[in-house]
Formats: structure tokens, C-alpha cells, sequence
């Protein structure tokens, strides 16, 4: 390498030349990216071609169209103020180092903010500030470090959509080898002398080595690349064993061919990859059937209000939606499409999408985007586009809400397979010794053998297949899940918290009676307006029963989390919500729940709720009661505390008076004394112990808020049927304990017949697949019993 040009890039130092590390570079920026990739023991991106980081001379210029600010806009996700999202699709993500990589574009252009990858669709979210970069020099960078873009601009989603058909390919090539190499060793099988000796033996065996390159270097070359990468940072993956088997296979067959010792294992190594890459293409459409109805399935049971042309307002399910529609936001709801500002006071908190949390200001014909949330009072705004379902999927997965990553079957399955790869290498060479001492012609059958059959690919499969599917049973029962890790957390639960208000009751059949100085006119509509801003289940309960006022546009609105309701309407200051928050104290003298309401300081009633409570909740708790720690947790005061004592089983613990902070550190308290907590509440004053909780789950029942603060949201129809998803999930994990267990009697008689040399390569190969095929089928069929009783 000549020292004059730069190590990563390939560009020419006189100008500009840096030491570092005994190397060449031309600017920090290279340089930069050469120290990320020491630091991180991932230098072998240097050994796939000389200077990897060098922008290749044809996309010199292409992305020039990407200057024009109307072109570009096609391509983002979100472009708000400073801020700007781009999903880019790149087909050149394989790996973990790819991942990697991607995910670190902050530290190669400190001008991104953060960068996300979707591996299984081979998409990069990428986050930047938009006032000191452009998309066209985050593609220059995504180039540069050897992952350029695929930008179609005529077909863009066709673009992001393209299927990957190397598997087939190699597939194909792989069976026609396996096919016409059997054939050749028809003679070398029967033994055929005369004729075939003398003429065409050699013939033959050239033409199965033929046959047989292809496979090595191209249909099996995956294997390799994976057990270099895994052996360049330090782990001993499930490819190791394979790619060292097939690589003991070539070399010997081809030594034996050479030096006319016989006619090698070309049918064994063929067959071998043949049926590797068999179960692999098994493996890849079942998940992709999973990933498929999954992202079908993504149905998130929530409802937006909108105001038909004659000014009625209606819910409609958000998929309902069209272009053109007007909708109603309240305070704290999600924005769930783009659209634009027709009126009221926005104050959009982003941080669902970006990551910031300081609320943008916007005003009338302001573009308004999807993730955002309303801070402040109520708008109308007219839609652009209808909802992408899996657009709010992408926003609740995001990886800034999820509290725990990493699945503990997940870690679990990790270190079986690299202690089990550590095993299956130590018996492969001692059960080899050993022949090679007795009897050396079976020697190498048994080493290969070994390392065939001996594959931990079928209990990699048991959890993601189980619970995968789990996820699909559960989305049909309208109980949706962020992800499988919400299923295992699940599982291991102890503990049960509810939220009174709006998760054991329902505001559908709640009775409301005032209390107090009669509202003129005016002082009700200002109330309707004020209420018509909130999302409080009594805020709505109470909004409905006062059909025949009309409203007014209120500007000055502040909702107290917790506390209440403030607005201000020229010379009318009112304030809704509790005692404490309109009178300054609590009030006594009623047991039941209240709404308490004054204007200009002086206080004027209250409304009375009767609350309703949904149906099935005493079954539900008698049936959870012998297996989980029950409690109910309320804002309200202690007026039904005799009611619910009675009405719920013996040992609920009950709490009342309860502000968002408390219920939060109830959870926190309980997670000290290594209790498992499952938090069910509505959603709005829970979302700090739904955050705080194992598994946080929201009760919807059409009202549009959403907070990926909850692990899951559960349809309020099928609150009855909530013991029994906690349970099928604890059947699950069992599930997938079977499986482990199936696979390891699998291995255990598998390894007997190979260390004794009683199985050749070939039925190795046959029957590692079918090893994975039958988890795969174990685990489909035992979730849909499963499923079938959960129904």
C-alpha cells in the first residue's frame, strides 16, 4: 500500500496527510471511521477489497438529484423544523457487523443523530439535523463506508419491497450439483469394473469436482463468511462446525481424486449443502409468513373522532381514514397521519418520532405529521394521507421505549448454541483420535458426522417460532403486543396491578347528577369546551351528556395530569377536576367519584358518577386470585372502598388517592421486594407505572391515545378474557422448554450413531434439516391448540 494514499478511502495525501497507526490517511474523517472500526475488533472490513471506504467513481454525481429540496422531500419519513428522517433501503445488510456499523453513523458524521436498522427488511432509519447536513451527504456517507442505497424515485416502495433471490439461486445450483454427482457415482456405488475402470473413471471424478465448485465457493460460501466473521470477533457461531465440515470434505475428496486414491465425498458434500441450504429456505419462508401476517395483523384498537361535513362528530376506526378528512385531536392524542393545521392552539410534542422532547409550536396551514402528540387544548386538521398501520407499528417498536431489548430466551438459546458448538468441536476431535487409532477409513466419516448432526439450530428455532406465533394468536384475539419479549415477561408475572377509573369501569354506562349552583348558558358551553379537549374517561362520560350545548373555540387550555382542567374564555376563568384542585380541599362529605367545577374562583357544584363496572371483573380476579398478587390502584377517594372490598376477592389490596407518581413508585416499591409486576390501565394517568412495570398494558376503548410507554394494548371487549392470555403465555415458555428438550434427545441419538461410525455425511444432512423442520411443526402446532383455547 503506497503511503501516499489514504488507507480507507484510496484518495491521494499530499495535500492533507495524517499518521495514525502506522497508516496513511487524507482526512480526520477516514481516519475517524479506521479508529471506530479498530476500537470495535471489526478491521476486517479491510479485507474484502482494497480501500472498502472509497466512494466508487459511478455514484460520482448520481445522487446530484438529490440537491433538489422537492426530489428529497419524496424520501423522508419526517421533516419538522431542524429535524429530518429518511428510511433508506440497503441490500447490502447481512450481518451483526453491518448492524453495527449502521448504527453508529453518529460517530462517523456527528450531524447525525441516531440511526436505526430493520434488519429482516434490510432498512436504515436515519435521523439528522437537517440545518447542518442533507439526505444526499447522509448517501454520500452510507456510500462511502460500503452500504449505498437503492433509490428508486419512479418506484420507490417496489424499491424497499425487493425480494432477495440469492437463496434460491444457490439453492438451485446446489440441488442440480447434488443431483448430477449422485448420478456420476452410480458406477464408484455398484462397483462397475471393465470398461468403466479403464475409460471413464477419471472422467467422472473430474466432473463430480467440477460439480462440486460451485457449491463450495458460491452456494456454501455464506457458511464461511459467517464463521470468519464470527471467529474475527471472538465468537464461536453455529456456522464454525459447518464450515469446517465442508471444508474437511472438499479437501479430502479432492486428495483423493488427485493422488487416485478413490472417489471422494463429493456426493456427501454436496448433499451436504444441498439440504443446508434446504432448511435454511424452510426456515426464511416460514418467518417470513410470521413477519408477514404480523405486519397484516398490526391493528392498533384505537379510534379517532371525526367531524362530518355537517359538524357532527363521529368515531371511526383510524384505518377508516381517508385523504380529505377532517379530525378532531384532543389533548395528549396522537397525531395518527400527516395532515394540515385548519385551526386551534398546536403545541406537538415529536419525541415519539425524533427522539427530542421540546414541543414544536404550529399554526394554521402548518403540516402536521404523524407520531406527534397534542400538548395543548384541541385542533382540527385535515388529512393528507391515510394512516399507515405500519407506521405506528415502527413508532410503538421504536428502540427508545423499549425497557429490555434483549429477550431472556433469546440470551438463553445464545449460550447454548456457543456451548454447545464448544462440545460438538471437542467430540468431533476426540471421537476422530479415536478412529484414526483403531480403524483411520471411518475416521473422517465420524469427524464430519459429528459436526453435521450435531447442529443447535433447531433450539435456536424453538423461541422465535413459539413466540412469533404467539403473537399472531394473541393479535386475533385483539390483544396486541409491542414484541415476543413482552410474551416471555409476561409469562414470569406475579403480580397484578389495575387502575380503577376506566380499566375496571366503563364510562359507557356511567349515571352523572349535579350538584350545586345552576350554569347559564354560556358557563356550559365553556364547560363543553373544555371537556371536548380532554381525554379523561370522565372528561368524555361528561362531554356526551351534554349533547345539546354548543361549544366555543377555546385557546387557553391546560390539563393538570392528575389534578384537573384549567381554561380561560374572555373574561371567564374556569377550573375542572378534583376537590383539592378547584376548592383547595378535600371534600368529605361524598363517597362516590366527583367532578368538581368552578368559574372566576368561586365554586359552583360537582357532578356525581355512579360508576359502572365492566363486565366480568369479579370472575376474572376470582380466577386470578390463587396464582397472582391482586391490587387496585385509583385517583379516586375512598368512596368505594366497601364496595369493592366485598365486591373483590379476600387479600386485593386497595389504594385510593393515588396521584400518577404514586402509582408509579406502587410498581417501583413492589419491583424492590423482586416482584414481577403487570400494570392494566387506560393509558393516561398510568403511563408512568405502565412504564415502570414488566409489562405495561393499556385498555383502549375508542379513544385515540397511545403511548408507547405500554408493552401492549388489549381491546376493552376482551378484558374478561385477560387470565386466560397470561396464562397461555406461561404454556408458551413450556413450549418452548419441550422443544429444547426434543432437540437435545435428537442430538444426544444423533451423536451415538455418528461418533460410532454408523452414519455418513450425507444422512447427516438429510437429518439436521428435518430436525429443524420438526421443531418448526412441534412448535406451529402446539401454539395453535393453544390458541384455540384462549378463544
Amino acid at each position: 500500500m503506497n503511503s501516499t494514499h489514504c488507507y480507507h478511502c484510496g484518495d491521494s495525501c499530499d495535500d492533507n496527510l495524517i499518521e495514525f497507526d502506522g497508516k496513511s490517511f487524507c482526512c480526520n474523517g477516514c481516519k475517524t471511521v479506521y479508529e471506530i472500526f479498530s476500537e470495535n475488533d471489526l478491521t476486517c472490513y479491510y479485507n474484502f477489497q482494497d480501500n472498502p471506504g472509497a466512494i466508487p467513481t459511478e455514484i460520482q454525481g448520481k445522487y446530484d438529484f438529490l440537491d433538489n429540496a422537492e426530489i428529497a422531500e419524496k424520501l423522508l419519513d419526517f421533516n419538522d423544523g431542524n429535524t429530518q428522517i429518511a428510511t433508506l433501503y440497503i441490500p447490502h445488510i447481512h450481518c451483526s457487523s453491518c448492524i453495527w456499523v449502521l448504527e453508529n453513523l453518529h460517530k462517523l458524521n456527528k450531524k447525525v443523530s441516531s440511526s436505526q436498522v430493520d434488519f429482516p427488511k434490510k432498512k436504515v432509519r436515519v435521523t439528522f439535523n437537517s440545518e447542518e447536513t442533507t439526505l444526499k451527504e447522509i448517501v454520500l456517507l452510507l456510500s462511502a463506508i460500503g452500504y449505498e442505497p437503492y433509490i428508486s424515485l419512479e418506484d420507490y416502495e417496489s424499491g424497499k419491497k425487493a425480494v432477495d433471490r440469492s437463496l434460491i439461486y444457490k439453492l438451485g445450483i446446489a440441488g442440480f450439483a447434488f443431483g448430477n454427482v449422485m448420478f456420476l457415482s452410480f458406477p464408484e456405488y455398484f462397483e462397475v469394473d471393465g470398461f468403466w475402470i479403464e475409460k471413464y473413471k477419471h472422467i467422472f471424478r473430474w466432473l463430480m469436482f467440477s460439480f462440486s465448485l460451485p457449491v463450495v465457493f458460491y452456494a456454501g460460501q455464506d457458511y464461511f463468511i459467517s464463521a470468519f466473521k464470527g471467529i474475527r470477533s471472538k465468537i464461536l457461531n453455529i456456522d464454525v462446525p459447518i464450515a469446517l465440515g465442508i471444508s474437511v470434505l472438499f479437501i479430502r475428496s479432492c486428495v483423493e481424486i488427485i493422488f487416485n486414491l478413490g472417489a471422494g465425498f463429493f456426493d456427501s458434500l454436496t448433499g451436504l449443502v444441498f439440504f443446508l441450504l434446504l432448511g435454511k429456505f424452510f426456515q426464511q419462508k416460514t418467518y417470513n409468513f410470521l413477519s408477514f401476517e404480523r405486519d397484516y395483523k398490526s391493528y392498533f384498537p384505537i379510534a379517532v373522532t371525526r367531524i362530518s361535513s355537517k359538524g357532527k362528530e363521529e368515531n371511526v376506526a383510524i384505518y377508516d381514514i381517508e385523504k380529505g378528512d377532517r379530525l378532531l385531536i384532543r389533548n395528549q392524542e396522537l397525531i395518527p397521519t400527516d395532515g394540515i393545521l385548519i385551526n386551534g392552539n398546536a403545541d406537538i410534542d415529536y419525541s415519539f418520532v425524533t427522539g427530542e422532547a421540546v414541543p414544536v409550536s404550529k399554526k394554521s396551514g402548518d403540516k402536521l405529521f404523524a407520531g406527534g402528540k397534542q400538548l395543548s387544548g384541541v385542533l382540527e386538521m385535515e388529512v393528507l394521507a391515510s394512516v399507515s398501520q405500519s407506521y405506528l407499528t415502527q413508532l410503538w417498536s421504536n428502540d427508545v421505549f423499549n425497557k429490555d431489548n434483549k429477550s431472556h430466551f433469546k440470551t438463553v438459546t445464545d449460550k447454548i448454541s456457543k456451548n454447545f458448538t464448544i462440545i460438538v468441536l471437542s467430540i468431533a476431535f476426540l471421537a476422530t483420535a479415536f478412529w484414526l487409532y483403531f480403524d483411520a477409513s471411518k475416521a473422517l466419516n465420524v469427524f464430519t458426522a459429528v459436526l453435521i448432526i450435531a447442529c443447535p439450530c433447531a433450539i435456536a428455532l424453538a423461541a422465535p417460532f413459539t413466540l412469533g406465533n404467539m403473537l399472531r394468536l394473541f393479535g386475533k384475539e385483539k390483544f396486541y403486543l409491542k414484541n415476543a419479549t413482552v410474551v416471555e415477561r409476561l409469562a414470569a408475572i406475579d403480580t397484578i396491578i389495575f387502575d380503577k377509573t376506566g380499566t375496571l369501569t366503563t364510562h359507557k354506562e356511567n349515571t352523572i347528577s349535579y350538584d350545586g349552583i345552576p350554569l347559564n348558558e354560556v358557563e356550559k358551553s365553556i364547560l363543553k369546551s373544555a371537556l371536548r379537549a380532554s381525554n379523561h374517561p370522565l372528561s368524555r362520560t361528561l362531554y356526551n351528556s351534554l349533547e345539546e350545548v354548543k361549544t366555543l373555540a377555546i385557546t387557553d387550555y391546560k390539563e393538570i395530569i392528575g389534578k384537573g382542567i384549567e381554561v380561560s374564555y374572555k373574561n371567564f376563568q374556569l377550573k375542572l377536576g378534583s376537590s383539592s384542585f378547584v376548592k383547595n380541599n378535600d371534600d368529605k362529605s361524598t363517597l362516590d367519584t366527583a367532578v368538581y367545577v368552578g368559574i372566576n374562583d368561586d365554586y359552583k357544584g360537582k357532578f356525581t358518577f355512579k360508576n359502572s363496572y365492566r363486565k366480568g371483573v369479579k370472575d376474572l380476579f376470582n380466577t386470578l386470585k390463587s396464582s397472582f398478587n391482586l391490587a387496585v390502584v385509583s385517583g379516586d377517594n375512598e368512596g368505594e372502598r366497601g364496595f369493592l372490598k366485598e365486591f373483590l376477592p379476600e387479600g386485593t389490596n386497595l389504594l385510593f388517592n393515588q396521584k400518577p407518581e404514586d402509582k408509579l413508585n406502587v410498581v417501583a416499591n413492589l419491583q424492590k421486594e423482586n416482584k414481577k409486576v403487570v400494570m392494566i390501565g387506560d393509558g393516561l394517568n398510568d403511563a408512568g407505572a405502565l412504564a415502570q412495570s414488566d409489562v405495561g398494558i393499556a385498555l383502549s376503548e375508542n379513544i385515540n391515545v397511545f403511548s408507547p410507554a405500554c408493552d401492549g394494548i388489549l381491546d376493552a371487549s376482551k378484558f374478561n378474557k385477560l387470565g386466560k392470555y397470561i396464562k397461555a403465555s406461561k404454556k408458551a415458555i413450556k413450549i418452548i422448554k419441550y422443544s429444547f428438550i426434543l432437540s437435545l434427545c435428537y442430538n444426544v441419538i444423533g451423536l451415538y450413531f455418528a461418533v460410532t461410525g454408523q452414519l455418513i455425511p450425507v444422512m447427516a444432512a438429510i437429518l439436521m434439516p428435518l430436525s429443524s423442520i420438526s421443531i418448526v411443526v412441534f412448535t406451529t402446532i402446539s401454539t395453535n391448540l393453544l390458541g384455540k383455547k384462549i378463544k
